[in-house]
């Protein structure tokens, strides 16, 4: 019986619709209880006595969370010689006094001494432990002119009459609460309770909700007012449920039957029982007290948590793209001027339907405002594609939201490829039919689905990409494969495992989406050299595929003199400057010179390349320029690259950036230390590949582009100048040369000899708009923070 009362303890954990006391009450509520009772105290001179059931029917387990309940209590309760004293006696088979009155009155020695009571066991003489208190009294208690209460802690289950010794108590004028452990067979609590039962009896599980009942209790008597200022006592529907057990007549079996004294045995039948259990249930009202917070006026939006921190602060849990303020205001914003359409499949599944609409709802919610520039549509699809909204056909996002709000579950089959080519020609403003009214906003579809498509994806996504359709993809970890493959670049899938971690990828969203904005580094300065591996462990072909990769990231940059130089270098056993720096001076002389770059063969020398790039390539002399950005973009398979770390760090001590793109089967902790942090290292599967990694590396260098820049790093003085920074600006100490960056050799006679930076063909080079600014940059450069 007892492993089966075990069981069922297990069950009343596991599942809390088995509690055997509820309180129907929000989750708000129950926590308002919860911080309420942490907030009671007592204190009036009061003699408190805890009588604690040991038998066996309530076991050790039980025993130990009476104690806890007992414990907690003291919390509650202002103990003191004059105020509240406290007591303890246990009882099973007979009572024993474990703790008396007059003993201490020391908090925390009282608390540790009920910690310390130890489990008796035995029957369950509630009525022998009730009838000890008539005849001793309250042990170590005062005089009859302070209040008495006593506090019973039982499964109530009494072996005796327990009834008659109780009411005779009540009528010496003992407050007597009842509180029940286990499964509390709660009928005989409510007898032993003082009247009204539903304020006097509780559940030791439930250890705030008992504090909290028990101290409202005691504040609508004269004893003491125990519940904080400010706070009401209210009454609530409660269900009690008590564990019943019978016995029933399962059937009858054949058995052998005899007589005392006879020796005659006959056949019979003998019946066979099983017991059954099952609940009662106990319907009432609970009083509890509810103190207000600065919850009440729920200040937190879109869907925030709020949390009181005291009785009048609170903070607020956000949901992703909602923490733009402490009461969870919206904070992406869309500040790119695009045209945005999501397609949301609405065929696969119901719950991915409403999950995926959903996250449409909220990201517009925090991301788009009636001033942002983007223009948002919303189409969703099944074997037929459903424009909801055209797009910016709404008057406010109030209406759009409106929109999304009447989305409904389509069902039907899956055709994904149908669904991409049928936007790509009516679902922007201007479609390649009217080629001649374009917009030059960038298009974007934001593609959510739940499962894969039963047509052909591969060439409506290229369809839709060479219609310039930029694409980025949202799908479970299912279907991310597919979504790759649609979307033509890993970096642009956003995948999720469970709708909690999709709701959180709004921020991931938004930066991808007004990524599709910038363009490359439009307005950013950057000197940005390749490097790559034009070794025979690369091979021709792949050369050509790398190439063609460096073209294509190339055509997002704005090559000119003031924003953007490209250089590049080649490699194998020897390094070669294809082109420096300050060759090209546009991008369609830019990717001719690309083309016509050679394949070397050989053994691959990476370190030698490095070096190279120090000394030969990002240099003033060579088109370098101050207050630059400077980044080199390495392409290898990684093959020879064993000893560059040390040459890598030396362009990286130097202020030159390396992002290491490493090809194919790569021996990554070698590239790492080339990169010098993962942040700069990217890993592509192979030379096919590379096409799909092109957007990512842009936004990388992008990114870095941004950041600040020492002035003198790389060092702008030439001929061994020294580099000064001061006053927002830098200088060159000169030793026997002369110029802004040491670059005229001083001759006798003060004859000087332009040289360098000064020579005939750089003046031709450069453009009066160079020049300016690079006198601007003399003037209002900051040491080690400039940004260009």
């Amino acid at each position: 019986m007892m492993l089966l009362g075990g069981f069922f303890l297990l069950l009343l954990y596991a599942f809390p619709g088995l509690a055997v006391q509820q309180l129907h009450v929000n989750p708000q509520i129950t926590a308002k209880i919860a911080a309420a009772a942490a907030r009671m105290f007592c204190s009036a001179p009061l003699d408190v006595l805890i009588l604690l059931d040991g038998s066996n029917s309530v076991g050790k387990g039980s025993f130990e969370r009476s104690k806890h309940f007992a414990v907690k209590l003291c919390d509650a309760l202002d103990i003191g010689a004059e105020r509240v004293r406290v007591g303890v006696i246990q009882y099973s088979t007979a009572p024993q006094v474990e703790l008396r009155l007059d003993s201490g009155f020391a908090k925390g020695d009282i608390k540790e001494k009920i910690k310390s009571v130890a489990f008796k066991g035995g029957s369950t003489e509630t009525g022998l432990a009730l009838k000890y208190i008539l005849r001793k009294g309250f042990p170590g208690g005062r005089d009859s002119s302070v209040p008495k209460m006593l506090i019973l802690l039982s499964d109530g289950k009494s072996q005796g009459q327990p009834t008659v010794p109780a009411l005779q108590l009540k009528e010496q004028g003992v407050e007597v609460f009842a509180v029940g452990v286990k499964f509390p067979r709660w009928a005989e609590l409510h007898s032993l309770a003082s009247d009204p039962a539903a304020q006097h009896v509780f559940f030791a599980e439930h250890v705030s909700d008992s504090v909290n009942g028990l101290c409202s209790a005691l504040s609508n008597t004269s004893v003491c007012s125990a519940v904080p200022a400010g706070c009401t006592i209210h009454s609530f529907p409660c269900e009690r449920k008590t564990l019943e057990t019978v016995k029933e007549l399962t059937g009858n079996y054949m058995c052998w039957r005899g007589a005392a004294g006879s020796s005659r045995v006959y056949a019979g039948h003998c019946p066979f029982y099983s017991w059954k259990r099952f609940y009662s249930r106990l319907e009432t009202r609970c009083s509890r007290s509810v103190c207000p917070d600065p919850c009440d006026s729920e200040p937190c939006k879109n869907g925030g948590t709020c949390i009181p921190d005291d009785t009048d602060k609170y903070h607020c849990l956000c949901p992703a793209g909602f923490a733009g303020d402490s009461e969870c205001a919206p904070n992406l914003g869309l500040e790119c001027y695009i045209d945005l359409l999501f397609l949301v499949d609405s065929s696969s599944s119901l719950e991915s339907f409403l999950q995926h609409r959903s996250l449409v709802k909220r990201f517009l919610q925090a991301a788009v405002s009636d001033d942002s520039p983007v223009n948002v549509g919303v189409a969703q699809y099944s074997d037929e594609v459903q424009i909801v909204v055209k797009i910016s056909e709404y008057e406010n996002v109030a209406e759009l939201l409106r929109y999304v709000d009447g989305m409904r579950f389509m069902g039907g089959g899956i055709y994904t490829g149908k669904a991409l080519r049928h936007v790509t020609q009516h679902g922007f403003k201007s479609t390649p039919t009217f080629s001649d009214i374009r917009d030059d906003l960038p298009r974007v579809v934001v593609l959510l689905t739940g499962s894969t498509s039963k047509d052909s994806v591969k060439e409506p996504a290229q369809y839709a990409r060479d219609h310039e359709v930029f694409i980025i993809g949202v799908a479970s970890d299912a279907t991310k494969e597919e979504m790759t493959e649609i979307v033509g670049n890993p970096q642009n899938v956003i995948g999720y495992s469970n709708p909690q971690h999709l709701f959180n990828q709004l921020p991931q969203l938004q930066k991808k989406i007004c990524s599709v904005d910038i363009q490359g580094c439009q307005a950013q300065p950057l000197d940005l050299v390749f490097v790559l591996d034009a070794s025979s462990s690369v091979g021709q072909e792949n050369f050509l595929r790398v190439l063609n990769f460096m073209t294509m990231v190339a055509l997002q940059f704005d090559v000119n003199r003031d924003v953007t130089q490209v250089g590049l270098v080649t490699y194998g056993a020897q390094p070669l400057t294809v082109f420096g720096l300050d060759v090209h001076e546009t991008s369609s002389s830019l990717l001719h010179a690309i083309n016509r770059a050679q394949y070397q063969g050989g053994p691959p020398n990476t370190r030698g390349a490095l070096l190279h790039v120090y000394s030969e390539v990002m240099t003033v002399q060579k088109g370098a320029r101050p207050g630059v950005k400077k980044a080199v973009v390495l392409v290898t398979d990684g093959r020879g690259s064993e000893d560059a770390a040390v040459s890598a760090q030396r362009l990286r001590d130097n202020g030159i950036s390396i992002f290491t793109v490493g090809v194919g089967k790569i021996h990554r902790n070698l590239l790492l230390r080339i990169a010098g942090s993962d942040r700069y290292l990217s890993h592509v599967p192979s030379h096919d590949a590379l096409s799909q990694y092109e957007d990512a590396i842009v936004q990388r260098v992008c990114e870095e582009a941004k950041t600040g820049v020492n002035l003198c790093l790389p060092n702008p003085c030439v001929n061994g100048g020294l580099c000064i920074l001061g006053d927002g600006r830098y200088r060159c100490e000169c030793d026997g040369w002369d110029g802004p960056h040491c670059e005229t050799r001083i001759l006798r006679g003060d004859v000087q000899w332009p040289l360098g930076l000064q020579s005939k063909n750089r003046r031709q080079q450069h453009s009066s708009a160079s020049q300016r600014r690079l006198r601007r940059h003399h003037l209002s450069a900051q040491p080690g923070t400039y940004r260009y």
